[in-house]
């Protein structure tokens, strides 16, 4: 994150062989992690996640996979261009730094507070404080269209004032007025991770303890945790965001001056991170597999039955 809000020039290390391997390494996340997620979100769609006992939860799962899929196209496909075709987005033109700029924090911010409310949905269902309007899918998507908007609306400066051309001609990505960097990757590890990280280790604890009792209690009866599959696999997916992001966002706010091939390493280890999605579901949550499966091999048989029906 930090390389793309510092004004780094090219140099020779910027094409050397580790460099090389951090830019193709975001141009392979760009490919993949679209396909991964939006096979995510067309599964997630499907007949079987539309019950009405499941649906709360997997408005956040949809949600979340569209904006992973942004987050693919900031700061992450610029890393590609810089190293590769030297040619950086957010000196192109003062659109694309704006849009740069704005989608990396935007996109990033939603997505972790999506995860938070995530853990409170399951904490909620498991805990004796579970109230039936959180459960319901019109105050879920509530939820979600506030969070969207308030992210928006924090990151709106940045599309205002962010962005424009020195008087010799060179694009400047902070504003004339103010100075956006590095006030706002500081305010962008509060954000993205800092407070997500004391909710989601409260939450998350909540939800382990009730598990465990749970299971102490061979209660596998019990309503609340007839969804403990899919609690689990949200639980191993919030976790993992806690130790994969941290580090990039850290190294924005405080270590700006490091070395741009690790800071972009790092990034790369951010980003894998909203590239699992769909191995995570896959692996972890039996209904999700069984959906993608379903879904894949019926398009198979699909086109073998069709040639058979013309030759009748």
């Amino acid at each position: 994150m930090l390389t793309n809000t510092t004004t780094t020039t090219t140099t020779a290390d910027d094409t050397s062989a580790e460099s090389l391997i951090v830019a193709y390494y975001s141009l392979i996340l760009i490919i993949i992690g679209t396909v991964f997620n939006f096979l995510t979100f067309l599964i997630l769609c499907r007949s079987t996640f539309r019950d009405k006992k499941t649906r709360p939860i997997i408005h956040y799962m949809r949600t979340i996979a569209i904006f992973d899929i942004l987050m693919l196209y900031g700061w992450n496909l610029d890393h590609y261009l810089v190293i590769v075709h030297k040619f950086r987005l957010l000196k192109y033109s003062i659109v694309s730094c704006k849009f740069i700029s704005f989608i990396s924090y935007f996109t990033s911010q939603t997505s972790a507070w999506l995860r938070i409310f995530v853990c409170l949905d399951r904490y909620l269902s498991l805990s004796y404080f579970h109230r039936a309007w959180m459960s319901r899918s019109k105050t879920v998507l509530i939820i979600i269209t506030c969070v969207i908007m308030t992210s928006f609306l924090l990151n709106l400066h940045i599309l205002i004032f962010g962005c424009y051309r020195k008087n010799n001609g060179i694009i400047s990505i902070q504003a004339r007025s103010y100075r956006i960097y590095p006030l706002w990757n500081h305010i962008n590890l509060g954000v993205y991770n800092c407070i997500p990280f004391i909710l989601m280790v409260i939450l998350n604890s909540g939800v382990s303890y009730h598990l465990l009792h749970f299971h102490r209690t061979n209660s596998t009866s019990n309503p609340r945790i007839q969804n403990r599959i899919v609690t689990l696999t949200l639980v191993i997916t919030t976790s993992l965001f806690l130790v994969m992001t941290i580090p990039a966002t850290v190294a924005s706010a405080f270590f700006m001056g490091a070395n741009i091939t690790i800071l972009h390493f790092l990034d790369g280890i951010l980003y894998t991170y909203h590239v699992l999605s769909f191995p995570l579901y896959l692996i972890t949550f039996n209904k999700f597999r069984q959906e993608c499966i379903r879904m894949l091999t019926w398009k198979f048989c699909n086109q073998k039955v069709t040639p058979l029906v013309d030759l009748q």
